[in-house]
């Protein structure tokens, strides 16, 4: 009789608090590292709680960058080539195409009038 592995669904064991995938909490926390400079200038002035909810905002779109893929709109061409890809790496690939100062050529075939 020989040994069988059965496939199981591990999506879910890498998750923290069942909402935090490791990679969104790495930019959740980045997300709040970038907030707390915003929460620090408001605590000078007596106003913790909009230090609070502006580096909760900050981490929240961390959290949307890490977690959420693209949307795939059928009337909007960018998104037809960009639809399920991860947020985060759409951005990686545009600044990495910014820095490099990188063109696209489009060659279009031109099609010869005969007669």
């Amino acid at each position: 009789m020989g040994t069988y592995n059965i496939p199981r669904n591990v999506k879910g064991e890498g998750r923290i608090l069942f909402i935090f995938s490791t990679k969104s909490m790495i930019y959740s926390a980045i997300g709040a590292v970038i907030g707390l400079p915003f929460y620090f200038v408001f605590a000078a002035f007596g106003m913790n709680l909009v230090g609070i909810i502006i580096m909760a905002f900050f981490a929240l779109i961390g959290f949307i960058i890490g977690t959420f893929k693209f949307p795939e709109i059928g009337a909007f061409q960018f998104t037809k080539a960009v639809g399920g890809e991860n947020i985060d790496d759409i951005i990686k690939r545009a600044v990495k195409f910014k820095k490099n100062g990188n063109k696209i050529y489009l060659y279009t075939k031109e099609e010869e009038k005969n007669g």
